[in-house]
């Protein structure tokens, strides 16, 4: 029993170590497994608590952070130091902080390949936050040993991502077929 107690506390303190990125506009606040369980679960008051700040009209929802995260949340649950590494909210600095997307790496890599994805909530996109954002947390993540390289994957039909990566500094490497929607560039961004 005091192992299992100490390998979770251990397990706290490394998601708690992870800094708040400070952006011009935006503050970059560390996932906990408690914000995923409370957004999973549809516990919105309890999410809001959590993050201090005002959640979208649109409730992310399960479906969603599944997809997001590419992970259950028994999978998260069993290992949130490594699925949660480096995972943001985007919340809205001011005198009433609102998240406005996210931006996640789809756990620790074990390859030194970190794999970003970021998502900005439909009312105030074309603002810069992903942009801003996604900046931020790449340039966080190429700082960490053993990152080398930080990739994403987009399609070119989704010119704003594709812009996204662009500004952030990323280049396209690569080209490969997704299953269902066809073609899908890769772009990196190395140390």
């Amino acid at each position: 029993m005091e192992a299992r107690r100490s390998e979770a506390h251990d397990r706290a303190l490394v998601i708690a170590a992870t800094p708040v990125i400070e952006t011009e506009r935006l503050a970059l606040v560390p996932m906990t497994l408690s914000i995923v369980e409370a957004v999973m679960l549809d516990r919105r008051e309890d999410a809001r608590r959590l993050i201090a700040a005002d959640m979208p009209k649109r409730w992310p929802g399960r479906a969603l952070v599944e997809r997001a995260f590419s992970a259950s949340l028994d999978r998260i649950r069993a290992a949130p130091e490594r699925r949660l590494w480096g995972d943001r909210l985007m919340i809205v600095k001011g005198e009433r902080p609102r998240v406005v997307g996210s931006v996640v790496f789809h756990g620790f890599p074990e390859d030194g390949i970190a794999e970003v994805g970021y998502g900005v909530d439909e009312d105030v996109q074309r603002m810069g936050y992903a942009t801003e954002a996604t900046r931020a947390a790449v340039d966080w993540a190429l700082e960490q040993a053993p990152i080398r390289a930080v990739r994403a994957t987009t399609f070119p039909w989704h010119r704003a991502s594709v812009r996204v990566l662009e500004k952030v500094g990323m280049r396209k490497v690569a080209v490969d077929e997704h299953d269902v929607l066809g073609e899908q560039w890769i772009f990196e961004r190395v140390r």
